[in-house]
């Protein structure tokens, strides 16, 4: 019944499609026919689907809308990836959010954004009431260029598209580059909104381990032979949940496999500018041939105040353009203008900066405090919010985050973040929300009830 419902929810059966026979559907499922009868009669029962006595079983008319929670694996809901992000966004102060992806509100330029506020307070009315350009603010996109330079990727603003977040991006994206069935390559682990964004686009998700210099060449040779994948999502700069760094023989291994096999690249690059020492960038060595470059300011300026961009090669910015005005007509003029103010605000180098030796020494402290209690970080990161970190044991992280949702504390379990459900041991720690020493308590207790003699 459950399978027959995800292929539902993912649209690979619709409404008046028939099922697969009885004995078809007892082979591929390795039960009984009598067991097979039995699941669509009561699925029957339930109006999902009918029967046509002499014809077989066949999806009710009346589809249920896309359920991205029903699409996958069926997983414990404390790490399936959208329930991940619920918690983090719903959760109140009293909440300690070690597990989301963000940093706190008093580690912010708020000062920076209320000078910045009171200056498109005085804006004039084309910004404050207009739709804006297509392409997005031209004095943004001509800054952006240049920030993208100093990363050695060679763009024009021309060739920049703005648009209402770094996600949004990824689905213009998704929609311009894929069908229904398409099958799309991402690390394991990854960024757990891929993975849901990717179900949303009825995509065929196939995954490559990461390494500390990125993901496993041989791996990632072999997944492009056997699966042809149409594209790969990646984070560039600082890797989202292990917080490795890309190294240069890596970035020059996987685009020649792209070139060899006509993969298309999303490089998503949203922490540039946590780093301390500039990383390698798969669109400065492509040139924004197969690679196409984007990235946000929503972990720099604000999550409020959304604004994304991407970097296309020039004969994709029309027809981007026009798949932007299609699924949201404005520009978002007036985040784009705030976000324009707060860059060329003087104190916002001065706010890296220091945002830059803070987060390093919370990385340091943060991952003393877990091997006290037996939590080993995977890597030692350069730069970046992010620890990935393993349980001792045979510890699973499902069971220390329902503990500590119990306490209110919201972790993020390393199998949200693994298509291959291979991350079972670890968790992905925000250092920079990693500040109570209450969340190491809970850690240790739980570690210790969850504990066997072997471990």
């Amino acid at each position: 019944m459950t399978a027959i419902r995800q292929r539902i929810a993912s649209r690979s059966l619709a409404a008046g499609d028939k099922l697969p026979s009885i004995r078809a559907f007892a082979g591929v499922m390795a039960m009984s026919t009598s067991t097979i009868v039995e699941a669509y009669e009561r699925l029957a029962a339930e109006g999902v689907i009918k029967s046509r006595p002499g014809a077989g079983f066949f999806v009710a008319s009346q589809t249920a809308p896309l359920s991205l929670a029903g699409m996958g694996p069926r997983l414990d809901r404390l790490i399936d990836p959208l329930w991940v992000s619920r918690q983090s966004l719903e959760a109140g102060t009293a909440h300690l959010k070690p597990g989301c992806g963000w940093l706190p509100p008093e580690w912010m330029p708020q000062t920076a954004m209320r000078r910045a506020l009171r200056k498109l307070a005085h804006a004039d009315p084309v910004s404050l009431s207009e739709y804006g350009e297509p392409l997005g603010l031209p004095p943004l996109r001509r800054l952006i260029a240049s920030r993208l330079a100093d990363a050695d990727i060679e763009t024009s603003p021309d060739q920049i598209i703005l648009t209402g977040s770094g996600t949004q991006a990824i689905d213009l994206l998704c929609r311009f580059l894929l069908e229904p069935g398409d099958t799309v390559l991402v690390d394991d682990p990854c960024y757990f909104n891929f993975q849901a964004l990717l179900r949303a686009h009825r995509a065929r998700i196939v995954s490559v381990p990461y390494t500390p210099s990125g993901p496993d060449a041989a791996a990632f040779e072999k997944v492009l032979i056997a699966e042809k994948p149409r594209l790969y999502i990646t984070n560039s700069g600082i890797h989202n949940p292990t917080g490795a760094t890309l190294s240069p023989a890596r970035a020059h291994r996987v685009l020649k496999l792209a070139d060899q096999h006509g993969l298309t690249i999303i490089e998503d690059d949203i922490f540039a500018d946590f780093e301390q020492v500039p990383s390698p960038r798969l669109a400065a060595f492509d040139g924004l041939e197969r690679v196409i470059h984007i990235g946000s300011f929503s972990k720099t300026l604000s999550a409020a105040a959304r604004c994304g961009y991407i970097a296309v090669r020039r004969d994709w910015v029309d027809p981007l353009v026009d798949l932007k005005i299609a699924t949201s007509f404005g520009g978002a003029p007036l985040n784009a203008e705030l976000v324009l103010n707060m860059l060329r605000d003087p104190s916002y180098r001065k706010h890296m900066a220091a945002l830059k030796l803070r987060l390093s020494q919370a990385m340091s402290e943060v991952s003393a405090r877990l091997r006290n209690i037996g939590i080993e970080p995977w890597l030692e990161p350069q730069a970046g919010l992010f620890l990935w970190a393993q349980l001792p044991g045979n510890i699973d992280a499902a069971d220390i985050a329902r503990d500590a949702l119990a306490r209110n504390i919201v972790l993020a379990p390393g199998n949200a973040f693994s298509h291959a459900q291979s991350a079972t041991r670890f968790l992905r720690f925000n250092v920079s929300q990693c500040g109570d020493a209450r969340l190491f308590d809970v850690l240790k207790h739980a570690i210790q009830q969850h504990s066997t003699p072997e471990t």
